[in-house]
């Protein structure tokens, strides 16, 4: 039976806590321990990561994955809640309903069901984010106190929901980015300003009527709710200094200023192509000459024929270097090296990063977003964070800004939100 931290005289048998255990606990009940879930998606997974390291346990967490299906007639059921999804699956493949539904109609696109890794459905053998083994984790405490749980993603929502519902006095649940509906489900809901009050006038012509009610109203968040302007990572001033003495030998001969130029990819809410490219490349030339160094590197999602022509363009410039995705990820060490940035405006998370380096950060595209990615970067522009990239800009000349600090002012809403638990964090 777990000991409650409330120091009581003891009954007669019981082993005797030492002092340095009633001093540790006192009057709280002391986290040691936290779980992450995930969704296997790398952006989501970094903002729990970058929240679980601020609050001083990156060395006292473990990651549990919910693994939803995939390939085949799975990517027909994403709009289903995981768990739905995964009994519609389980039913179809036990009841071999579905080579049935392809010979009978043949002209349906649908891909054969998924056995990746000899699972059926296209379930990956890894650890799966299972609701009853977490509750028996949090309740089966053994003196390790209640359990901080971090989720991110809208398939962690039902995990999460249902933990809390089974097991709400032994854990603290942290939800980050929008739930869209009952907040209040939550020990604490962590989401960019931008995401949750997406309704501006002209969102509203975008969303459908019959989603709007699932989007929160205008009105002050609860208290539960915290609003942060971009989204969280682990970047911080400590891995930033350890980058840079990682980094040194890479970057301390360059001409000085260097200007790290950061290329990601259209996405659904910032769209762009070869005309982006092309406005790019017209604005580094103009901006050479006040350059000592350029360094250029392209993310996964960069399409091609975008990469393609700033290689074609740039390569031959003595100041430009550009990252040939071989070597191991500079990411780190252009952000503690740089002295200026130009960033691609559909990353929230990459821009959020760059600007936790006070440093310049200018955004190229993002006149092409809309919806929320448009309200989060009328809002950074309008706080100082970054200036849109116009091709007349002298890089020598430097301004700054506080950097942003999302993640540990985040951290800090936790630890106070446990305080009026009665519950700390064992740091």
């Amino acid at each position: 039976m777990p000991v409650k931290a409330i120091t009581l005289p003891e009954p007669p048998g019981s082993p005797r806590k030492s002092e340095a255990d009633i001093f540790e606990t006192g009057a709280y009940s002391v986290i040691r321990r936290a779980v992450i879930i995930g969704n296997g998606v790398e952006d989501f997974e970094n903002q729990s990561i970058g929240l679980v390291h601020a609050l001083g346990m990156s060395e006292k967490h473990v990651l549990h994955r919910v693994t939803r299906p995939r390939g085949g007639i799975n990517e027909w059921l994403l709009w289903l809640p995981v768990s739905v999804h995964k009994q519609v699956i389980k039913i179809i493949s036990q009841l071999s309903l579905y080579s049935k539904v392809v010979s009978k109609r043949s002209e349906d696109k649908f891909l054969p069901l998924n056995t990746k890794d000899g699972n059926s459905a296209g379930l990956s053998s890894i650890l799966e984010a299972d609701v009853k083994n977490i509750v028996t984790m949090a309740q089966d405490s053994s003196g390790d106190g209640p359990l901080l749980i971090v989720a991110c993603g809208r398939d962690t929502i039902s995990i999460t929901r249902s933990i809390k519902e089974l097991a709400s006095d032994k854990v603290f649940i942290v939800q980050i980015q929008q739930p869209r509906s009952r907040l209040n489900r939550f020990d604490l809901v962590i989401t960019p300003e931008h995401d949750y009050y997406p309704l501006t006038p002209s969102a509203e012509k975008k969303v459908p009527n019959f989603m709007q009610k699932w989007i929160p109203p205008r009105e002050p968040p609860d208290r539960n709710v915290v609003l942060t302007v971009g989204a969280l990572h682990q970047v911080d001033s400590a891995s930033l200094r350890t980058a840079a003495l990682t980094w040194h030998d890479e970057f301390v001969a360059l001409p000085k200023p260097i200007l790290v130029v950061t290329l990601g990819g259209p996405t659904r809410f910032c769209s762009y192509g070869a005309d982006l490219a092309k406005q790019l490349v017209a604005s580094l030339h103009n901006v050479l000459s006040s350059c000592g160094s350029v360094k250029i590197s392209f993310s996964r999602r960069t399409p091609k024929k975008v990469s393609d022509f700033v290689l074609k363009e740039l390569k031959s410039s003595p100041k430009v270097f550009i990252w040939d995705s071989e070597e191991p990820s500079l990411y780190m060490g252009h952000l503690a090296w740089a002295d200026a940035f130009i960033v691609t405006a559909d990353s929230v998370r990459m821009i959020s990063e760059t600007c936790s380096t006070g440093k310049p950060v200018y955004v190229v595209g993002g006149e092409n977003c809309s919806w929320k990615h448009a309200e989060f970067h009328k809002l950074i522009r309008e706080r100082g964070l970054v200036r849109p990239l116009t091709g007349l800009e002298d890089i020598s000349k430097s301004w700054s800004y506080p950097p942003l600090n999302d993640t540990a002012e985040a951290a800090n809403r936790v630890r106070e939100a446990l305080a009026e638990r009665g519950w700390r964090l064992l740091t």
